[in-house]
């Protein structure tokens, strides 16, 4: 497997740290992670007019027709800079589920490519933990329409959110892999209520309560009964994206801890001339360039039409178990050599931590994924 970037892809991951050093971060800096406020549409304009939002997007609906690994770079970005915009939740994951169900829903996807609209994905339930097949929201047949009631936890972005993808069983038990739907539902469908809140590292989510909410036919995505693999795959291209954006904040958080060490001063010396500690970064570097490469394995394979669905999930998780082991080594490594202030968020190390935390629960801790790297050996 080559592992080069091509021109374009070193050009789009130049072009991206240097748009967010100078404009994201003048804009926003830490009150972006630490503030109310929600999505900035301004700025996500921006990101729209640089393209960054079509970045998965065919070009005949609007985007620029790149892959896994044009995302993965601007995911890497992202985490360099702890970017809290939807380009998970809507790029990724809603583009992802939106990208397999043919042109019908093609001036949706031209829409998120030009940032007129903000999608979330609405699947995971309080009882399914890590288990994407555990969907026990209903939707019951009522004449040429269907009634959706249940409920959903940690919509991300959901209360932002335009439009709502929402899965729901139209047939089987509640931890079938088959009979799961997909919905496309408008964030104001009466019986339809949310519930934002901010999460540990700032960014934000919403739980999510349907009453009965009455939709069309016409609103199914894909093949009714077939939702669940398109919900997996968005899933595991998520896993990359988030695997991607660990790899940038721990090269943040590097740099950050080098320069600590470098004028730091104790017992009358800079503390990074103390052999232990720079033994300990470079531990900390080793271990971030292996996440990176297995990232990038990850994304090359997804991006292959000729590898096979199982291959492409293994990889996908074996970048998040990278990704979540090593981020907790960094973020733990760095805040001990920051003292109690790499504890707080004075400092950004602190708020590092907390997102790769974060990214490390999000779609399944490094356990999860051990286990599922291991099942899926066949």
């Amino acid at each position: 497997m080559d592992l080069q970037a091509t021109n374009e892809q070193s050009l789009l991951a130049d072009s991206a740290l240097r748009f967010l050093a100078k404009e994201y971060k003048a804009a926003h800096g830490g009150r972006r992670v630490n503030g109310e406020d929600g999505v900035d549409r301004a700025m996500w304009a921006r990101f729209a007019e640089m393209g960054w939002l079509g970045i998965g997007i065919p070009e005949e609906h609007g985007g620029l027709g790149g892959g896994p690994v044009e995302t993965s770079i601007l995911a890497e970005a992202f985490g360099r800079h702890l970017v809290a915009e939807p380009f998970l939740a809507t790029v990724v994951l809603a583009g992802t589920v939106l990208g397999q169900c043919g042109d019908r829903v093609g001036s949706l996807l031209g829409e998120i490519a030009q940032g007129e609209k903000i999608v979330a994905v609405a699947h995971a339930e309080p009882r399914s933990r890590y288990d994407l097949a555990q969907v026990e929201t209903r939707a019951v047949r009522a004449g040429t329409a269907y009634r959706l009631s249940g409920e959903k936890a940690v919509v991300l972005h959901g209360a932002d959110a335009d439009r709502l993808i929402v899965s729901a069983r139209t047939g089987g038990a509640a931890r079938d892999t088959v009979g799961v739907t997909l919905f496309l539902l408008p964030r104001d469908a009466p019986g339809l209520s949310l519930r934002p809140y901010r999460t540990a590292d700032g960014q934000r989510a919403a739980e999510l309560s349907l009453n009965a909410v009455t939709v069309e036919a016409d609103s199914v995505l894909g093949e009714a009964g077939d939702g669940l693999r398109l919900i997996e795959h968005s899933v595991d291209a998520a896993l990359i994206a988030l695997s991607a954006e660990a790899v940038g904040a721990m090269s943040a958080v590097i740099e950050q801890t080098r320069e600590y060490l470098r004028t730091r001063v104790q017992f009358g010396v800079p503390i990074g001339t103390f052999q232990v500690l720079q033994h300990r970064l470079v531990d900390m570097f080793m271990a971030a360039s292996l996440a990176r490469s297995t990232v990038e394995v990850a994304a090359r394979a997804m991006a292959d039409p000729d590898e096979s669905p199982r291959i492409k999930s293994r990889l996908a998780s074996a970048a998040k178990v990278q990704a979540g082991r090593t981020g907790r080594l960094v973020g733990q490594e760095a805040v001990q050599m920051h003292g109690g202030m790499g504890m707080t968020d004075e400092l950004p190390v602190g708020r590092y931590f907390k997102r790769l935390t974060m990214i490390d629960l999000t779609f399944g801790d490094a356990d999860h994924h051990q286990r599922r790297f291991a099942d899926l050996d066949g």
